[in-house]
């Protein structure tokens, strides 16, 4: 029961810390001077999201498990996972991320997706298994989730169709779905980096895996000081602290170093290598495609929170 608790509590738990419908701010979208355009930047925009940001893609498709943070295996874009989450996860069960491209998505229309992007409730009317952040996403503007949905359009189809989910429990215990509407939700303007990066941190989950467990299941007290180890047959590694505690999170780090750390980890040399048993779940080769003035607002958000003092060991024994 334990382990139900705790990806249930994680996520909902992520959408009352980040209560973004109460950041208003200036809508900074730049403006298309046709359809076609419209559309195109829509599209672009979505792209960047699904990639480097909200991570869509990373999860939805086949990773290189030998290579350094798992990066995504090229033509397996969207076409479902290559291996099932489980009880190493926090998982009852077994949940394999499923196919989004234009095969598996042929017969959705655009609200089915957005509801289960942001309601968490399929084509089918099930229940989600919060495994897909729907409660975090659901604090995203109108806007991103449609371009998410106009680029998931475009990816080239693939035939490919993933185990259905096998979970021990029903879906009545995920706990409640997320509820308000997307037409409320604001983009903060970037200027107001502390917002705006508290918006990019939501979209991008990071409270999801770098919150501590505890006897009882996540412990929110220490949001974000990291500790949970993912436990999988190819190597095991612990969630790092990212509060700004100097001694055991990243309270040292300038900003430079942090935009630099996503940077290095993206590059080609690093994410090529082979890291044999230290490698990581942390997707650097996506997330570390974000512009510079993304990660300097997550940076700035993120000095903002509680310091927490949680030595983590990376790769524990």
């Amino acid at each position: 029961m334990k382990k139900i608790l705790v990806m249930t509590a994680i996520l909902i738990s992520a959408v009352a810390a980040f209560n973004m419908s109460s950041c208003k701010g200036k809508k900074s979208e730049p403006q298309a001077n046709n359809k076609e355009d419209s559309l195109k930047m829509m599209v672009a925009r979505g792209e960047y999201l699904a990639h480097n940001v909200t991570q869509c893609i990373d999860c939805h498709s086949i990773r290189d498990t030998g290579r350094f943070s798992m990066p995504v295996v090229p033509g397996t874009e969207g076409g479902g996972s290559g291996f099932p989450f489980g009880k190493a996860e926090g998982v009852p069960g077994e949940v394999t991320p499923p196919n989004i491209t234009p095969f598996a998505l042929k017969d959705w229309t655009d609200d089915e997706i957005i509801r289960a992007i942001t309601k968490g409730i399929n084509k089918k009317g099930d229940t989600l298994f919060p495994l897909m952040p729907y409660h975090s996403f659901s604090r995203m503007t109108k806007n991103d989730i449609l371009s998410i949905v106009a680029y998931i359009r475009t990816l080239k189809p693939i035939e490919r169709t993933t185990a259905p989910r096998n979970l021990e429990i029903p879906a009545s215990m995920f706990g409640p779905l997320p509820e308000g509407n997307l037409d409320n939700n604001m983009m903060p303007d970037p200027s107001d980096k502390v917002k705006y990066g508290q918006y990019l941190t939501t979209a991008a989950v990071c409270s999801e895996c770098h919150t501590p467990m505890g006897p009882q299941g996540p412990d929110f007290s220490k949001m974000f000081s990291g500790g949970f180890v993912f436990d999988i047959p190819m190597f095991k590694v612990a969630v790092a602290n990212i509060t700004p505690d100097t001694a055991t999170g990243i309270g040292a780090w300038t900003e430079e170093m942090f935009v630099n750390k996503f940077k290095n980890n993206a590059s080609d040399e690093v994410v090529n290598r082979h890291p044999g048993k230290e490698n990581t779940i942390m997707p650097w080769a996506t997330y570390g495609k974000m512009t510079d003035t993304d990660l300097k607002a997550i940076y700035a958000f993120l000095r903002t929170v509680p310091p927490i003092n949680n030595k983590v060991e990376k790769y524990p024994k």
